[in-house]
């Protein structure tokens, strides 16, 4: 089995970091990128995005799952059900300290099917993505061709560090 033939990663990723926060005592948070394939309270939603709070005291019945997030929340003190593609799922992080990860967003191409574009969380380049979210990513060095054993690795990005915002 190659890369392309193999599950995605994101819902592995997803379930080892919200072990990690609830294992070191913080509260797991999921950023999702909302379409009409999204459950969630629509009146939450800004700017297309919502953060979710998937700790175990916030949540009833969560299941991490290959495919969706689903759990039972209370907002504004009324249970609502709550579904998540994880190919909707854009970062996972620790509120306490904004430790965590950020994957590509998915968009709409025009056949409809979802595509990646970089996440304004990452500073990671734009990695080319099929539909069902495998990541294959090639990065050349400075002069095009592929990274040899003999050059230095390239210097990381200079400026501001990515940052996630928390939204209440």
């Amino acid at each position: 089995m190659n890369a392309l033939e193999s599950t995605s990663t994101r819902p592995y990723l997803i379930r080892a970091l919200y072990e990690w926060c609830t294992d070191n005592g913080f509260t797991p948070y999921v950023a999702v990128l909302v379409d009409e394939s999204v459950q969630v309270p629509r009146e939450y939603v800004k700017n297309g995005e919502i953060v979710l709070n998937i700790s175990y005291d916030a949540t009833s019945s969560l299941k991490l799952g290959n495919d969706f997030i689903e759990f039972k929340a209370r907002f504004a003190g009324s249970a609502r059900e709550i579904m998540v593609p994880v190919s909707r799922v854009i970062a996972i992080y620790a509120r306490e300290n904004g430790q965590g990860m950020a994957f590509p967003v998915p968009v709409t191409t025009p056949a409809g099917e979802d595509a990646a574009r970089p996440s304004p969380l990452s500073s990671v380049p734009a990695a080319p993505v099929e539909s069902e979210g495998k990541v294959v990513q090639l990065v050349p060095d400075a002069q095009g061709s592929s990274p040899n054993e003999d050059q230095e690795p390239p210097k990381p990005p200079s400026g501001p560090r990515p940052a996630l915002k928390r939204v209440k």
